[in-house]
């Protein structure tokens, strides 16, 4: 069912590219200059959405083998994720439960991890192995003294953890069936290529720009070209969103050519064609497909606020489908990633933090998003409607948005 979903969007896209259209949400929609400027709506933001809603804390290829881990901060929560030994992903509050100290930095490999405060150490499953003298310490229960877990999920090539461990939103519903449309990216055996960190305006100033074509051969003029297309239909599975471009051609890897869908049989598209344009996982993720050097790539951008309303941060993953193969896939993959780095960090990332310094003056009342800016008017909605709901609310919010289609394409 999944596929044919992804058949079904691809005509729409074929069709409205065919008559030259898109389409259209209803009408203009104003959003208020202080949501992005006041500094108690961004701590509240933090709170209700990023501590508590399932976020994707690393793709799969980050963690290829038993031991890998992670240690990163997120909204100011000490986050570890690890691969452990019988392949599965958890993530925890990377804090030893002793004094509070963080038990590991960086990333690499461990099957434990000993805190660098008093030397107590963990499993990387988390469990209290050993108390430094612990016969000086005192008779305590190892198993009331375990690193704290997160919920976690592994779908789709993907690592999701919810920031509180005693959330009642479960993840799976969370994804209201989107990962079933993720999966045929196959990023489960994909590769890290390279990754990076970029400096980046307040967050949501930031993922607008993931969901918005219209800027693209204004903004992009010098890099992606001033003919480059403007529009984009959105397709949505509760708060996350596909973008594409509506067209009736589609990029072939490997190759600079352009493939006709009129003149092929549905069921024959390739999958390039059926997961092109931009997917988005809200709060905080973009996919997007890329072909550096012939091999079929993706940028996975992973968004997080920074520790004020005007700053953000950006892990930029460039993720292959296999390893390069010959060192001018190799180069031309590096050249790819270096590109999106001009793009990302020169053109829109620069822009955003003059933005956010002109919208802080407190001259503008509103900001704007036209009828063809969908995908933002639907994102500011759910930020709204998500700072507003209580804890109670989010599991019914979330099944609420499973159709059933995507029930009978889980099936």
């Amino acid at each position: 069912m999944s596929r044919e979903k992804l058949i079904e969007m691809t005509r729409s896209l074929v069709e409205h590219g065919k008559a030259d259209t898109m389409e259209l949400v209803d009408e203009v929609v104003a959003v208020p200059a202080s949501d992005y400027t006041d500094e108690a709506r961004f701590e509240l933001e933090k709170e209700k959405i990023f501590k508590r809603l399932p976020l994707m804390v690393a793709p799969s290829c980050e963690l290829p083998e038993p031991g890998c881990f992670k240690a990163m901060e997120i909204a100011g929560i000490p986050v570890l994720v690890t691969r452990q030994k019988d392949g599965t992903a958890q993530s925890f509050l990377n804090s030893c439960t002793h004094r509070g100290n963080p038990v590991a930095q960086g990333s690499g490999k461990a099957s434990r991890f000993v805190c660098g405060y008093h030397g107590w150490t963990f499993k990387n499953t988390g469990e209290l192995m050993g108390i430094a003298s612990a016969q000086d310490f005192g008779a305590v229960d190892k198993a009331a003294f375990c690193l704290k877990k997160f919920p976690t999920l592994e779908r789709a090539g993907l690592i999701w953890a919810t920031l509180d461990p005693d959330s009642t939103l479960d993840i799976e519903t969370y994804l209201c069936g989107y990962d079933e449309l993720l999966n045929h990216f196959g990023l489960e055996n994909w590769i890290l290529f390279e990754q990076r960190t970029l400096p980046g305006p307040n967050w949501k100033t930031a993922y607008d720009g993931y969901l918005d074509f219209y800027h693209l051969p204004v903004l992009h003029a010098n890099t992606f070209g001033a003919d480059f297309y403007n529009r984009a239909n959105y397709f949505a599975w509760g708060p996350h969103q596909r973008l594409s471009a509506p067209s009736k051609t589609s990029q072939m890897v490997g190759s600079d050519e352009q493939i006709d869908l009129t003149q092929m049989d549905e069921k024959d598209w390739p999958i390039e064609a059926l997961t092109q344009g931009v997917w988005t996982i809200f709060p905080h993720i973009s996919i997007a497909s890329f072909y550096g050097g012939g091999g079929r790539g993706a940028m996975i951008s992973q968004l997080f606020p920074g520790k004020n309303v005007g700053e953000s941060f950006t892990t930029q993953f460039y993720v292959m489908e296999k390893e390069p193969d010959s060192d001018e896939v190799r180069q031309g993959a590096h050249d790819q990633f270096a590109f999106l780095e001009t793009v990302v960090a020169d053109e829109d990332y620069t822009t955003g933090k003059r933005q956010h310094e002109a919208l802080q003056s407190g001259m503008l009342e509103k900001v704007w998003f036209g009828r063809n800016e969908g995908g933002g008017q639907a994102f500011h909605q759910w930020v709204d409607r998500l700072i507003k709901a209580d804890d109670d609310d989010l599991p019914g919010i979330f099944a609420g948005e499973v159709s059933d289609e995507t029930l009978e394409a889980a099936e």
